[in-house]
C-alpha cells in the first residue's frame, strides 16, 4: 500500500504553504541570484573543492569530503526509495524557477533524477560537507566563499520552491550526524597511528 506514496501531503500538511509563498512573491533579480548559485556555483564548488584538495595535497579535506559523500549518499538513497517527497514547485504545480532563468534545464536535470527525490536534501547535506572540509584548508577566501555557497545554496532550495523545509532540516542533520561520525573515526584512527 506505502509503494508508489507520495509523502508530500504530509509535509505539507504541518507545514503549510509556506514554501509555496516564496513562489507567489518572486523578486526576479532574487530568482536569478538563487538560480545561478544552485545550477553554476554550487555545482562549480563540487568540482573545484576536491581539486583543490588534491593540488595542495589536503589529505585530510579529501578524505573527509570523500567519506562524507559516501555516508550521505548511503543514508539518503533507502529513503529516496522508500519515503519519496516530490519537490515543492511539481506538488503545486507551479512553473519551475529554474526554466523562468534557464528554459529548457529541468529537462536536462530531470534525465538523471525525479522530482520525488527531496527527502533529504543533498544540496543542502553536499553544500554542509563541503564548507565543512573547506575549513582544514586555513585558506580564509575559500572558506568564505564556501560558506557563503553554502548559505546562499540552502536559502535557494526554499526560495526557488525546490525543496521542502524538511528537506532541508533533514538534509542539514544528515550532514551535522555524518561530519560528527567522520570526526570520530578519524580521530580514533589518528590515536592507532
Amino acid at each position: 500500500m506505502l509503494i508508489g506514496y507520495d509523502f508530500a501531503e504530509n509535509i505539507k500538511g504541518f507545514e503549510g504553504n509556506i514554501v509555496f509563498w516564496f513562489s507567489q512573491n518572486w523578486i526576479p533579480v532574487l530568482v536569478y541570484f538563487f538560480v545561478i548559485m544552485y545550477i553554476v556555483v554550487y555545482p562549480f564548488t563540487l568540482w573545484f573543492a576536491p581539486a583543490y584538495f588534491l593540488l595542495t595535497n589536503n589529505k585530510k579535506s579529501m578524505k573527509f569530503l570523500s567519506y562524507g559523500v559516501l555516508f550521505i549518499y548511503l543514508i539518503a538513497i533507502p529513503l529516496y526509495l522508500f519515503l519519496p517527497v516530490t519537490n515543492v514547485y511539481t506538488y503545486y504545480n507551479k512553473e519551475c524557477a529554474l526554466e523562468y532563468v534557464i528554459p529548457s534545464v529541468e529537462n536536462f536535470f530531470y534525465s538523471t533524477t525525479t522530482n520525488n527525490n527531496c527527502f533529504p536534501s543533498l544540496h543542502t547535506a553536499i553544500t554542509i560537507l563541503v564548507a565543512y572540509t573547506i575549513t582544514f584548508t586555513n585558506n580564509k577566501k575559500f572558506i568564505y566563499f564556501g560558506y557563503f555557497t553554502m548559505v546562499s545554496v540552502i536559502i535557494s532550495v526554499i526560495y526557488l520552491s525546490i525543496h521542502w523545509i524538511s528537506d532541508v532540516i533533514a538534509g542539514s542533520l544528515l550532514a551535522i550526524g555524518v561530519i560528527f561520525l567522520l570526526r570520530k573515526i578519524m580521530r580514533n584512527q589518528e590515536k592507532n597511528e
